[in-house]
C-alpha cells in the first residue's frame, strides 16, 4: 500500500485545477489595484506525481508569449543549477512549477517585469499546494516565493534567507520543505560574486535533493505553464 499523503476530502485533483486557474480573469476582471494590462495568460503546471516544486515569481515575457515555463536564459542556468536537463525538467511527472503570480505582469517605468499579481497568491496557492500533497521539496526561487513558502520568512531579505539555507531547509515550510534561491537571472551575477557560498555550498546541496526526488515516477500528462525573469 502506498505511504504517499493523499488529499484532503473536498481537494481538487492537479489537473482539474489547472483547467480551472488557466481560464482565470481576476486580475483582470476583479483586480487588487490596476487591472493586468495585457491579456491573462496563467502559466503553472501542476501534477499528482511530482516532488518537486520550483516556485518562482511570475511568468516573463518569453513564458507568456509561449506558454511555457523558464523558456530563457533564466531557465537555463537554472537547470544547470538543478543538475537536470530540459527533458527532466519539463517533464510533469517530475517537476511541477508553481510561480507566485501566474500572468506575465507587465512592465514598470523603467523596463522591468512588475512584482507578482497579489490576486495569484491570495486565490490559488493554497489550493495547489493541497492538491500536491506528494511534494517533498519546494524551490523558493527569488523574495516572493520565500515569503510566501518559508515559515517566518516575511521580515528577511533573500540575502538573509538563503544564507540561512540549512536552517530554512530543516524548518519544514509551510506545505513542505524549503530550499531559498536567488532568481537565476543574469541580473544576479553580482549577488552570486557576493556571495560565493552559494556555488560552494549551497548548490551541491541543491543537485543532491533533486537526484534524489527525480527517480521513476508514473508518468503522467503534462500541463503546461511556465515562469521567467524576477
Amino acid at each position: 500500500m502506498s505511504t504517499r499523503p493523499q488529499k484532503a476530502a473536498g481537494v481538487s485533483a492537479p489537473q482539474t485545477l489547472y483547467r480551472t486557474i488557466r481560464a482565470c480573469r481576476i486580475c483582470r476582471d476583479e483586480p487588487v489595484g490596476r487591472p493586468l494590462p495585457i491579456e491573462p495568460n496563467p502559466i503553472l503546471v501542476l501534477s499528482s506525481t511530482a516532488r518537486i516544486v520550483v516556485a518562482g515569481q511570475a511568468p516573463g515575457n518569453l513564458a507568456d508569449k509561449t506558454t511555457k515555463p523558464f523558456n530563457d536564459p533564466s531557465g537555463v542556468r537554472l537547470r544547470d543549477w538543478m543538475g537536470i536537463g530540459p527533458e527532466v525538467f519539463y517533464d510533469p511527472s517530475r517537476v511541477a512549477i508553481v510561480p507566485m503570480g501566474f500572468c506575465f505582469p507587465g512592465y514598470d517605468a523603467k523596463g522591468g517585469d512588475l512584482p507578482p499579481r497579489r490576486e495569484c497568491r491570495a486565490t490559488w496557492h493554497a489550493r495547489v499546494m493541497a492538491s500536491m500533497p506528494q511534494v517533498e521539496l519546494v524551490l523558493a526561487v527569488g523574495l516572493y516565493a520565500q515569503r510566501f513558502h518559508v515559515e517566518g520568512g516575511g521580515g528577511r531579505s533573500l540575502t538573509e534567507t538563503v544564507s540561512a539555507w540549512r536552517s530554512v531547509l530543516a524548518g519544514g515550510g509551510r506545505f513542505a520543505p524549503v530550499l531559498p534561491l536567488p532568481h537565476p537571472s543574469w541580473r544576479n551575477n553580482a549577488w552570486l560574486k557576493r556571495n560565493p557560498f552559494f556555488e560552494r555550498e549551497l548548490l551541491p546541496e541543491l543537485r543532491r535533493l533533486v537526484a534524489a526526488l527525480i527517480g521513476d515516477v508514473p508518468r503522467e500528462e503534462p500541463t503546461s505553464g511556465g515562469d521567467g525573469e524576477p
